[in-house]
């Protein structure tokens, strides 16, 4: 913080979903990208040079509250008119009064972010959350929301993205410089518990392939595995993939599991599984990895980071290579010193104690040319 810096500075996140990480006492379906904004939002709220808010969406909530060092904004909840949910939202990005607004996720939501920061000379900051918000995947498949996405981008003031691969992938699609920033965590030491099953977590939509993990299961009758799969929005085939599971006997099914319990899942895993087509950089990894859990992956590879720490394998799409690698990580428990790589890897890039300085960086520059 430079000497000219008096006042805090003010940065609010835009993550609706991200309530229940904050309050643990309301359930509803996160991903990654709460994850990863609530570990962000409250790891600078410790700095006094800052002021945090987040705007959330209605759980049933005050209208503001502070956990954890963050000012917590309620806006509308979803499924709401669009115009009503625009008025509220813009209410409460007014409320926060910050002087940076930070996004993820291509929604309209993003739009109607920018175009606040545009109307009143705030800064917009957003950060991707897929590798389909970069390769033009989305843009393709959405022609209005496609159209403000690439709009909102090219009005940042910053663009933030998971991996290398995304961040050329910006330049190409829409002109767009984005800065590398890697998912944070909390690293607490090593705890690890008798390592008796494999793991796969995740919501059940349509690009995690969930249904594979159930397939792998049959095929290996002799292992454990454990899938732990919340119900996704929207989702119509949830029930028919929960029966499927239940008559698979080596196979234990899990709706749910509160955030701040899902460590104890990791700490039993041998391994963690993925199945998705494709994502930006899953949480699910750091989570593996922080507790010494390697991956076993389908499709998802970011920057080939699985090869490079010797962290796990990666089938790159081939399912008779992905049974195979499952079984030669099993071989002789060969799991043990991948999940010894996958630990020192999590150590080396995804403390939040250094990532977050790499916000803080960021955020300072943004602050000094508003001046």
């Amino acid at each position: 913080m430079t000497a000219e810096q008096v006042k805090p500075i003010r940065v609010c996140f835009v993550i609706l979903r991200a309530y229940t990480l904050f309050n643990p006492e309301v359930k509803g379906v996160i991903g990654g990208a709460e994850v990863d904004f609530y570990y962000i939002a409250k790891e600078l709220a410790k700095d006094p040079n800052y002021h945090v808010s987040c705007i959330v969406a209605d759980y049933g909530q005050d209208p503001i509250e502070t956990r954890e060092g963050v000012t917590l904004i309620k806006t509308l909840g979803f499924n709401k008119k669009r115009v009503s949910a625009t008025c509220r939202l813009w209410k409460a990005l007014r409320t926060a009064d910050a002087q940076i607004y930070v996004r993820k996720f291509p929604s309209a939501v993003t739009t109607e972010v920018a175009l606040f920061c545009k109307r009143y000379g705030r800064s917009f900051v957003y950060r991707t959350a897929s590798e389909i918000e970069s390769d033009g995947t989305f843009i393709k498949k959405n022609f209005f929301r496609g159209k403000g996405f690439i709009w909102s981008l090219r009005h940042a003031d910053a663009v933030i993205a998971q991996n290398k691969k995304d961040a050329k992938n910006l330049a190409e699609t829409v002109g767009v410089s984005a800065q590398v920033i890697k998912n944070p965590h909390q690293l607490p030491p090593l705890v690890q518990k008798e390592q008796d099953t494999i793991l796969w977590v995740g919501r059940s939509a349509k690009v995690k392939r969930a249904e594979l993990f159930l397939e792998l299961a049959k095929q290996m009758p002799q292992q454990q595995f454990t899938m732990i799969c919340q119900k996704a929005i929207k989702d119509t085939g949830y029930d028919s993939l929960v029966a499927k599971a239940q008559q698979i006997t080596n196979l234990e099914f899990i709706p749910r599991v509160p955030f701040r319990k899902i460590r104890e899942y990791f700490q039993r895993a041998r391994m963690l599984v993925n199945t998705s087509d494709y994502e930006g950089f899953p949480n699910t990894f750091i989570q593996a990895c922080k507790w010494a859990a390697p991956i076993l992956s389908l499709n998802v590879n970011p920057d080939g980071f699985i090869d490079k720490y010797n962290c796990g394998m990666c089938a790159n799409g081939d399912w008779e290579k992905f049974v195979d690698s499952l079984k030669g990580m099993l071989e002789q428990e060969r799991y043990i010193e991948l999940g010894k790589n996958a630990r020192k890897y999590a150590i080396e890039n995804h403390d939040i104690t250094k990532i977050i300085e790499q916000y803080k960086s960021c955020f300072i520059r943004i602050a000094q040319n508003q001046k």
